[in-house]
């Protein structure tokens, strides 16, 4: 029952874990590791009545796509952490909120800002003042219902509920209004028809192949199949196999930031498709994309940064930000499972080990900044660096 939400035995674990700091990590501390983290996500962030995380919308989507992973790889301490009763309370509260939603864009980076709890009043301010409310997982941005989509899609795989499954399909119906660009294909970035960008687009293929290998309907395989015919030509892959931002009006690539989420989502696309289409080139892709996400957006110690460095500016990637590294080392560790690399395996061994050593306070929450040093972390920031300790867990099993 979701009233029993287990919280205890943090101090205990978080002391087991400290005694195993001076030799290498294992498959284990990474497992206390990953329990001792989710503990703290859901105790410092989670708003039960609303089902989300630290007021931020498409992140507890990617909250719960983590928790999900967790789940599917270590079930036995997903049930003592109760996650499955936190999916299934977000599943059940977060459809039913209606989602007021604003984005503003500065310097390539974006910027969310969500009414979702009313009795916080939210709903006084003017920008929110005539902005339209939607429920079940759907508001004004597709990349928004992508994130929901694939969430459930995981807690699919977790769970075997079916109605996950279905709320995916029955996002995805609604992501395909977003067609009819003017670049010739893929989706537009919001319903307000304007800019066509990378990550909405990515997440549309993303969902599509993902339900085509899950329900086996060819609807949505052909989706997937044209989606990726148009993206690899769309201009947003640059001569460097990195994907930027997004498309000009006249359907050029902008230049903008290679956020490493855009190199990320990609390549969970990918695999999704290759599995679905029992087809290797996908992989081929996906792994150039990889390699070259890894060789640009590492420092010298191979630890991931962010495409412009923001984790030690002011404003510390924002929220929106602070979920993108997560994005990638988990969809590179999605890679990895059908198209093992050795240095794939070492870069999420490394960045985990740093997160836990460098980017980690006394109370156990995760900051922005992998490399360190740590800064106050958010609900955003926690989630995006247990993506890299679940990915860990994976590649030492």
């Amino acid at each position: 029952m979701l009233h029993n939400f287990s919280w205890g035995g943090l101090a205990a674990r978080a002391s087991l874990i400290a005694s195993h700091q001076h030799r290498a990590t294992s498959h284990q501390d990474y497992i206390d590791h990953t329990y001792t983290a989710v503990e703290r996500l859901n105790a410092d962030w989670y708003n039960a009545a609303t089902g989300i995380w630290d007021n931020a919308w498409w992140n507890s989507a990617n909250a719960i796509t983590t928790l999900a992973d967790f789940a599917t790889l270590c079930l036995d301490e997903a049930n003592k952490l109760n996650v499955g009763g936190f999916i299934l309370n977000t599943y059940t509260n977060a459809q039913k909120t209606q989602v007021q939603t604003i984005k503003t864009m500065n310097e390539g980076l974006v910027s969310s800002a969500y009414c979702i709890d009313r009795d916080m009043g939210c709903m006084a301010k003017r920008d929110f003042i005539g902005k339209r409310g939607f429920d079940d997982f759907v508001n004004d941005y597709y990349d928004d219902e992508g994130w929901w989509a694939l969430a459930w899609i995981r807690s699919f795989d977790a769970s075997g509920t079916e109605d996950y499954l279905t709320m995916a399909e029955n996002i995805f119906a609604d992501m395909q209004t977003g067609t009819g660009t003017n670049c010739n294909g893929g989706i537009y970035w919001s319903k307000d028809r304007g800019y066509v960008n990378a990550i909405a687009n990515e997440l549309y293929l993303a969902v599509a192949a993902s339900l085509a290998r899950r329900t086996g309907k060819d609807s949505y395989l052909t989706i997937a199949k044209d989606q990726w015919q148009w993206f690899r030509s769309s201009g947003m892959i640059n001569d460097d196999n990195l994907i930027n931002d997004g498309l000009t009006s006249e359907c050029k690539n902008n230049g903008l930031q290679t956020w490493s989420y855009n190199q990320g989502v990609i390549l969970g696309a990918l695999v999704e498709l290759s599995l679905a289409t029992n087809d290797a080139k996908y992989l081929d892709s996906a792994t150039k994309i990889a390699k070259a996400a890894i060789k640009h957006l590492s420092n010298d110690d191979g630890i991931l940064v962010e495409a412009d460095d923001c984790e030690l500016k002011d404003g510390h990637c924002g929220a929106d930000g602070q979920q993108f590294k997560g994005v990638f080392i988990r969809n590179l560790r999605y890679l990895n499972i059908v198209a093992p690399d050795a240095d794939f395996k070492a870069f999420i061994i490394r960045n985990a080990d740093s997160i836990w050593k460098n980017d980690r306070n006394s109370i156990n929450r995760l900051g922005v900044a992998w490399t360190g040093p740590y800064e106050p972390a958010s609900g955003p920031s926690h989630s995006s660096a247990m993506d890299a300790l679940v990915a860990a867990i994976a590649v030492t099993a």
